[in-house]
């Protein structure tokens, strides 16, 4: 179903899983910073390389970006990029809504599935003053990058769900793909996702209210 501007509900939902970046956190400020310092050093143009970095493991962005490259350095270079994230908070901020929308999941089947480690996922959820999720998916849990589904099942799996009955929450091409492999349903997140063929678009947090149903499973209200 194509993202659409009249309001919409999703039922029969019991567990939502949730990407970070991009999705509970404004990260673009830093991401933009780094990713251009690491294009400058490869000799890129800094906006062709920022144009594939959202979503994916970083390894995975220089995979795509320097294809002849061994992996092991791919690798190596992501050990920096990561640290060099970890440590470069200005800038990142909540996106408009996240904080009530994690405060109205706190009883309720979710789980954090993102492409950052685990130490990234904990500074920048620390940064915005945002809980972080029991369940968390991060790099290390997983084989292969988004658009792979392997997270999003990784995380249905360990809240004990089918993956139909998951809503995937996501901003960027490569994490939407993954949520439709899963097949789940998503829910696109922000002006990057509507391009995405998402299942439903908001433009940001605010424009969605869970409801929580007396059988266990939840509506998902969304407005334009």
């Amino acid at each position: 179903m194509a993202p659409t501007s009249t309001p919409q509900t999703i039922d029969a939902v019991k567990a939502l899983l949730l990407d970070m970046d991009g999705t509970l956190v404004n990260s673009d400020a830093v991401v933009e910073r780094c990713w251009r310092r690491w294009a400058a050093e490869h000799g890129l143009d800094g906006d062709s390389v920022i144009k594939v970095v959202h979503g994916r493991q970083g390894q995975a962005t220089m995979a795509v970006l320097l294809p002849d490259r061994p992996h092991e350095e791919n690798i190596a270079d992501n050990a920096r990029m990561l640290a060099w994230e970890t440590s470069d908070l200005t800038g990142v901020v909540p996106v408009p809504g996240a904080p009530a929308f994690l405060a109205s999941l706190a009883q309720l089947p979710h789980a954090l599935v993102t492409s950052a480690d685990k130490g990234l996922a904990r500074a920048r959820m620390g940064a915005c003053g945002l809980p972080m999720p029991r369940v968390r998916v991060t790099a290390e849990c997983v084989s292969a990058s988004k658009p792979d589904p392997e997270g999003f099942l990784k995380g249905a799996a360990e809240l004990g769900f089918a993956p139909a009955d998951c809503v995937v929450f996501e901003d960027s091409e490569v994490g939407i793909a993954a949520g439709l492999a899963a097949g789940m349903r998503v829910v696109g997140v922000g002006p990057r996702a509507a391009a995405y063929t998402p299942t439903a678009h908001v433009r940001d947090l605010e424009h969605l209210r869970v409801e929580a149903l007396p059988d266990g499973s939840m509506t998902l209200h969304l407005t334009p």
